[in-house]
């Protein structure tokens, strides 16, 4: 549970500024984006002058939520306070953060994030950082609205894949209630969140699962810069296809690759539950959650693939051997007992 000590903080931070600065990762997903529009709603209500920005555009599928239009790619204006959203450090940020300026507020829910704001407000047990913000937003003199309470519920669906998370709780069901209150219709964010696809978005997928591969516990596929062109989908990204994959049973992790260059890829990982992948995507320079991790690897597409996929295969290796040893170590226990 968060002191209420750092509520008063950001309380005392926001009241005192009048221009601020918002911003998120790279790469930008639905928590990220949903987390940006709806604090820069919210600030924009109480009278402050916002610049809502992220070094990647938003996404085609979230630019139905008011204001993503406004946002922008680099910081255009002098402000007083810089808050980071649903970033774990700051080189996540990508180009936006001037040079020796300190990020004043930092907000998210990442395991990994490294505090490295003046002021930290990071939950790593809530479903999102979006539901971070909903959740503390009447503490820091700010209120909800419905073009607060829409992006906010986007984050949460999307970081929670729709609830399937295993750090989806009651209170996060609550919480969706509380901003379906202010006349958000659920089932319609639900479809364009989850479901809704373009057509170059399915194009995309088609190549992704033509190439699709299971090996050894773990099942993965690749996208080049090449295959995005060849169907002109616009984003660097997979257009969610790791989180369909994670749903292919017979398999304990999906690992996406993502071509960003012709020496940097990205990777996801999702996990089943039971396995928290986010030391693995440590151990390549990145991290994220117990189920769904991520890593920007320096290296062609095939130099990171044989890395990534034999470190995958062992790591779950290991979790197989501990779980194996830690079953004979009780079974001994209770044998011991008896006697």
């Amino acid at each position: 549970m968060i002191s209420s000590h750092i509520d008063e903080q950001i309380f005392e931070s926001i009241s005192q500024s009048d221009r601020i600065v918002i911003t998120s990762h790279i790469r930008p997903d639905h928590d990220a984006v949903g987390s940006l529009l709806g604090l820069g709603a919210a600030l924009e209500a109480v009278g402050k002058n916002v610049q809502m920005v992220l070094a990647d555009s938003v996404a085609v599928s979230m630019r139905f939520l008011e204001g993503a239009s406004r946002v922008k790619k680099k910081v255009e204006e002098p402000f007083d306070l810089f808050i980071s959203l649903d970033c774990s450090d700051t080189k996540r940020l990508g180009d936006i953060l001037p040079d020796g300026v300190i990020v004043d507020i930092n907000i998210d829910h990442h395991l990994s994030n490294l505090n490295f704001g003046r002021i930290n407000l990071v939950e790593p047990d809530t479903v999102a950082t979006s539901a971070v913000i909903a959740t503390h937003l009447a503490h820091w003199g700010l209120s909800i609205d419905k073009n607060v309470a829409a992006p906010l519920l986007m984050g949460i669906l999307g970081d929670s894949l729709g609830f399937r998370t295993s750090n989806t709780s009651s209170s996060t069901l609550r919480l969706t209630a509380d901003l379906m209150d202010y006349g958000i219709n659920l089932p319609e964010i639900y479809n364009k969140t989850l479901v809704g696809r373009s057509f170059p978005a399915a194009k995309y997928w088609g190549i992704g699962l033509d190439k699709l591969t299971k090996k050894d516990g773990i099942i993965y596929t690749s996208l080049t810069q090449q295959d995005r062109k060849s169907v002109s989908y616009t984003g660097n990204d997979d257009a969610d296809l790791i989180n369909m994959l994670s749903s292919i049973e017979g398999s304990s992790v999906a690992i996406m690759f993502v071509e960003q260059s012709y020496d940097k890829v990205k990777v996801s990982w999702r996990a089943i539950p039971g396995i928290d992948i986010s030391p693995l995507a440590l151990s390549f320079g990145g991290g994220g959650h117990p189920a769904a991790s991520g890593a920007e690897i320096q290296g062609s597409l095939v130099d990171v693939k044989d890395k990534v996929i034999p470190a995958t295969i062992q790591f779950i290796k290991n979790i197989d051997n501990n779980t194996r040893n830690e079953k004979v170590r009780n079974l001994k226990s209770k044998i011991g007992e008896l006697k």
